[in-house]
């Protein structure tokens, strides 16, 4: 596996929230604590020194019984000691890990707890899985894209994902011991992701949190009925986001009065004003899942992809309400695979990796116009045509004026004349050049299959099958705290 990066501004694919982010304008340092530098966890630990030794207890109570009920020991951590730290990615729980770039996320989020250790050697870091369980987007997890083929599952199951039992999940022909063990000992959709993650990442430190536990919900009872009882939250985040829509940022969220459901055994229940429920069957929402996230756990990191890091943003103000250190927010690594073929073929083509992150109708002319030997537009000779035309319009108006709008009717014809004959050229030199064009567009759509990301839609055992270290190579070659994009070549 070889790799060469590529700035983020380059690329023309990420926000510019996210870049002023990551270059901590001044604009944005409102919106957050501690900006996404290595030097600035120093701060961050002592902020979260404070975190409660009886939460500590419980966490690791909660997760020693939750790796027993897969039969596995959890990762070698005392989450007990006040020297030992959390950094945390969250995500869905997707069949066979849905797109690669879950597998990037945790990739991230273990070679940061990696990076902080040699930079900080008195602590502990442990990197975490925060586990979706409590979701109920089912037909966003529901199946995933691997060698061309859609596999999914199709079940009546409603409410809270992790809850699903696997008794019709289906039979995915695709030769695998992990997966095939994960679905065929899990009892729910929560204990095989456990199962699958712990065998891809447990020797590599990564501990999976399924936060959907009676013990951990009562560490953040209070703010969750200040939320259903006093409606503290929405007026916060309304505000934050009216302020980043103000300096020219798109915002991703939205608070509601209530950020609650209610979880029953089979469904999973919006809350609103007035309504009552135990806190133990409440389930935070997207605007209280990071808070909840961060009182549960003794947080520094949020490994997060561009609108994650967004929509934390519009938070910091209910963290400041409930006095809870904001954590360090950081992009995942963001990455493309290429066969050694594909690479070649680019090479050959002369295509650069911006280039194939164009839309495919800019990518075609722009291949087309630079390797045509010919002059393909008539700009210059529409420039050329107005001085003409503008002096006939003067002579045809001094001798009648009527005669000015004859003109410049026949020059709105020449001008659209000439853009037609343009198209004509250029249809005329891609038909010549139609070789080189189909393989450019071919390796656009194996690269950008469906016109999304590779990322975010190809499933990684479509490069593990073949390439077995491939995840192992990602930990060695992905850095955390280098905000790149990176071009891997297999």
């Amino acid at each position: 596996m070889s790799y060469k990066t590529h700035s983020f501004a380059s690329l023309n694919a990420f926000s510019k929230l996210l870049l002023d982010y990551l270059a901590e304008k001044p604009a944005l340092q409102g919106f957050y604590g501690n900006g996404p530098r290595l030097a600035n966890f120093k701060e961050q630990i002592v902020a979260k020194k404070s975190f409660p030794a009886a939460s500590r207890a419980i966490l690791q109570t909660v997760l020693i019984e939750q790796y027993e009920a897969i039969g596995a020991e959890m990762p070698a951590v005392d989450l007990r000691d006040e020297n030992t730290f959390t950094v945390t990615t969250g995500h869905q729980l997707n069949i066979y890990t849905g797109p690669l770039y879950v597998i990037y996320k945790l990739v991230s989020t273990i070679n940061l707890a990696r990076a902080l250790k040699a930079a900080y050697p008195d602590q502990c870091f442990v990197p975490v899985y925060w586990m979706a369980t409590e979701d109920h987007d089912f037909e966003e997890i529901n199946h995933f894209f691997a060698f061309g083929t859609k596999y999914e599952w199709t079940t009546s199951q409603k409410g809270a994902v992790g809850r699903f039992h696997l008794s019709d999940f289906p039979r995915i022909p695709l030769k695998n011991v992990i997966f095939d063990k994960a679905y065929s000992e899990g009892k729910t959709l929560s204990e095989a992701v456990r199962i699958y993650m712990h065998a891809l990442f447990g020797a590599e430190g990564l501990v999976c949190l399924d936060a959907d536990d009676a013990r951990l919900k009562s560490l953040f009872a209070p703010i969750m009925e200040a939320d259903l009882n006093q409606q503290v939250h929405e007026p916060i985040v309304r505000a934050t986001t009216e302020k980043l829509e103000a300096l020219g940022y798109k915002t991703q969220v939205a608070a509601r009065p209530v950020n609650l459901f209610h979880l029953t055994e089979n469904d999973r229940i919006r809350l609103e004003t007035g309504d009552s429920v135990e806190m133990a069957d409440a389930s935070p929402n997207v605007i209280l899942r990071p808070l909840y996230q961060e009182v549960i756990l003794p947080n520094l990191a949020y490994m997060g992809g561009p609108a994650e890091v967004a929509y934390w943003l519009q938070l910091k103000g209910i963290f400041d309400l409930h006095q809870v250190p904001f954590p360090i927010l950081l992009p995942r690594n963001f990455a493309i695979v290429k066969t050694q073929k594909q690479a070649e073929r680019a090479e050959k083509l002369g295509l650069s990796l911006a280039d194939l992150f164009t839309d495919e109708l800019t990518l075609r002319r722009s291949f087309v116009a630079g390797r045509t030997v010919h002059q393909l537009d008539t700009d210059q000779e529409a420039q050329n045509l107005m001085p003409i035309l503008s002096e006939l319009a003067k002579r045809a108006k001094a001798i009648d004026s009527t005669l000015e709008a004859s003109v410049l009717a026949e020059q709105a014809r020449w001008t659209k004349g000439l853009e037609r004959l343009a198209k004509k050229m250029k249809r005329a030199e891609e038909r010549n050049q139609g070789d080189e064009v189909r393989q450019v567009l071919a390796l656009k759509e194996a690269l950008f299959p469906a016109g999304e990301w590779q990322e975010r839609h190809t499933n990684f055992l479509e490069f593990a099958t073949d390439h077995p270290e491939f995840i192992s190579d990602l930990l060695q070659i992905f850095d955390p705290l280098n905000f790149e994009f990176y071009e891997i070549t297999l």
